[in-house]
């Protein structure tokens, strides 16, 4: 224990080196400009406040009742790991699973289980001991049943390179962390057990994110170069127009395959996505762009100074 309050030396150390990661992601954010790190900052953030939370409550010096410290350590607990599901469904251009799975639902799941299953439990017998059982245990049964569909989801790419083989490991792991925390909660409160596994999270979607960078930078996608598009010669017409058409980061990546001549299938293959999901965003794309079909895109704004 440390400062007199009971967050253990393992949780202090993860706190000082999530806070480090957090400050360079966002130097490296204000340099990058438009390969943004804004998620990636808030995970972090949120990481920040889970160790802080997490480590030095409940604490005597907190006013009474105790279990406002356990609403508070629980509720970012909660939204940290609602928050890794939204992160990889946005990394895999998931929607949903199956059984409705959306983000939304995914909250409000836990949300109402955990008023359901701790606080009104706890408050009809003044025990907390009792009340995490009776939580934890169905949360960690729909959390390893959500584990099985998201290994089933991302297994299912032919092929896959080795980026991806490596991004799929370190999600697994991401997500199998944050599975394995009601199971940890029921053991026992052993902070150097729980934020060792919690924070492993962290790590993997932190190597993702590095190897992402590090790809780009030694295959240099056209991708990455719209990103830097202001120092692009000669290329006025992605400039003045796809830019102005509001497109997300992967749409921009997806338009400029397109301008390639990149079938919808070798372009799945590029991003390691369902080729039906490249369709989605190709329809958004001609959309913002005023096109009505692929033709007519590469017509209007295909680099003429090739």
């Amino acid at each position: 224990m440390m400062f007199g309050t009971s967050i253990h030396w393992t949780t202090f150390f993860y706190l000082l080196i999530d806070t480090i990661i957090v400050l360079i992601a966002v130097i490296q954010n204000a340099k990058l400009k438009r390969l943004s790190l804004r998620r990636y900052i808030t995970l972090g953030l949120l990481y920040i406040a889970y160790n802080l939370t997490g480590g030095f409550l409940p604490t005597e010096s907190f006013p009474d009742p105790i279990i406002v410290q356990y609403i508070i350590t629980y509720g970012v607990a909660i939204a940290l790991c609602v928050y890794i599901i939204y992160y990889l469904y946005k990394d895999y251009d998931i929607e949903f699973l199956k059984f409705g799975s959306t983000i939304p639902n995914i909250a409000i799941l836990v949300g109402c289980s955990f008023i359901l299953l701790f606080l009104i439990p706890y408050f009809l017998t003044n025990s907390l001991d009792s009340a995490r059982l009776l939580f934890t245990i169905p949360v960690s049964i729909i959390a390893f049943i959500f584990l099985g569909l998201f290994y089933r989801r991302i297994s299912n790419i032919d092929n896959p390179y080795s980026f991806v083989s490596k991004k799929n490991r370190l999600a697994i792991t991401s997500i199998s962390c944050i599975a394995l925390l009601p199971i940890l909660t029921v053991i026992g409160d052993y902070q150097w057990l729980t934020f060792t596994v919690m924070n492993l999270a962290f790590y993997a979607i932190t190597v993702i994110e590095v190897n992402r960078y590090l790809r780009f930078l030694k295959n240099k996608p056209e991708a990455f170069e719209v990103f830097a598009f202001q120092k692009v010669e000669g290329n006025e017409a992605l400039k003045n127009k796809i830019i102005y058409g509001d497109l997300t980061r992967r749409e921009i990546e997806i338009a400029l395959s397109i301008l390639r001549g990149l079938s919808y299938k070798e372009i799945a293959r590029d991003f390691f996505i369902a080729e039906n999901t490249v369709s989605k965003h190709a329809s958004n794309i001609f959309k913002k762009t005023a096109v009505k079909n692929r033709g007519q895109f590469i017509s209007r704004f295909e680099p003429k100074n090739k």
